[in-house]
């Protein structure tokens, strides 16, 4: 079984910064890519940004040049850098990860639990 735990949510003003962390635990060979997304009321969950565990990246367009993702492998985390935030920021953001809890096997998807980001005006 794998976990992913998030951390870092909170709420700021716009025009402010917050970083998002996720660790995943558990049984683990390996973690294909990872990332970020968000579902605000009403709304459909959507892509924020992803990274392979080559460090290739793709963002929403809505974040790029302000967010950041970045992974750290040896810790098996990663991260969402997130600047100059806007109220349409605002959302509850889950991480997600594709991971191999054993060697040749097909990798699995996992969600966390979400984190709420608030940006008020």
């Amino acid at each position: 079984q794998v976990q992913l735990v998030e951390s870092g949510g909170g709420l700021v003003q716009t025009g402010g910064s917050l970083r998002l962390s996720c660790a995943a635990s558990g049984i683990i060979f390996s973690i294909n890519a990872m990332g970020w997304y968000r579902q605000a009321p009403g709304k459909q969950r959507e892509l924020v940004g992803i990274i392979t565990s080559g460090g290739n990246t793709n963002y929403a367009d809505s974040v790029k040049g302000r967010f950041t993702v970045s992974r750290d492998n040896a810790k098996n985390t990663v991260y969402l850098q997130m600047n100059n935030l806007k109220p349409e920021d605002t959302a509850v953001y889950y991480c997600n990860a594709w991971v191999e809890t054993k060697k040749y096997l097909q990798a699995n998807n996992y969600w966390g639990q979400g984190t709420q980001v608030t940006v008020s005006s």
